[in-house]
């Protein structure tokens, strides 16, 4: 496509090469004494200068026009492409945040159960510890019992015991405050009573 300022010197051109090249006696092509010669020379000037109007004027504008729909096709497209990327952009960061909150959520419930749970489990365990001592009192005061009922039934055999023996071998009853103060002073020795 020549601008309409080139169409002069194309012209110029056409006409004044065939002389310069005729001038050297180059090429036959170009030998403008033979009619035929100059007849397509013409003709193809011609031809040129109807397809240059015929391109400019209808063919060229219409592809213009198609070029520049493309263009502001592409443009809307571009547009609408970055308003959508704009707002996955914003829902992805909402996801992401919801997500985060969620967790900060659970976290939060885990810990408050975590704590309830600590809490139930150290009231259990006061009350079982509780439960516990008791019975290990009462276990205690039933061996304390026990052991004072032992330590008297000891010393009740002991005494028992030692004036049989004491009276078959001498045949005589023991003196009774001798001999229990001698099975006080045997059972203290062995701190038994």
């Amino acid at each position: 496509m020549l601008p309409r300022t080139l169409l002069p010197l194309a012209l110029l051109a056409t006409v004044l090469l065939p002389a310069a090249a005729r001038a050297e006696g180059g090429m036959p092509q170009l030998d403008f004494a033979n009619p035929l010669t100059l007849s397509q020379v013409w003709w193809g000037a011609l031809i040129f200068i109807v397809l240059y109007v015929l391109l400019s004027r209808l063919a060229l504008p219409r592809v213009g026009e198609v070029l520049e729909e493309r263009a502001r096709r592409i443009a809307a497209d571009l547009e609408t492409a970055q308003a959508a990327k704009g707002r996955s952009d914003a829902a992805a960061k909402e996801v992401a945040d919801a997500t985060a909150r969620a967790r900060a959520e659970a976290q939060a419930a885990i810990n408050a159960a975590l704590d309830a749970a600590k809490q139930e489990a150290a009231g259990r365990i006061a009350a079982l510890n509780q439960r516990l001592e008791k019975q290990l009192q009462d276990a205690e005061a039933q061996i304390e019992a026990a052991r004072a009922s032992a330590m008297r039934a000891l010393r009740e055999v002991a005494t028992e015991t030692a004036g049989t023996v004491i009276a078959r071998l001498t045949g005589a009853p023991p003196d009774q405050a001798r001999l229990d103060g001698a099975i006080g002073a045997a059972l203290a020795t062995r701190r038994i009573g």
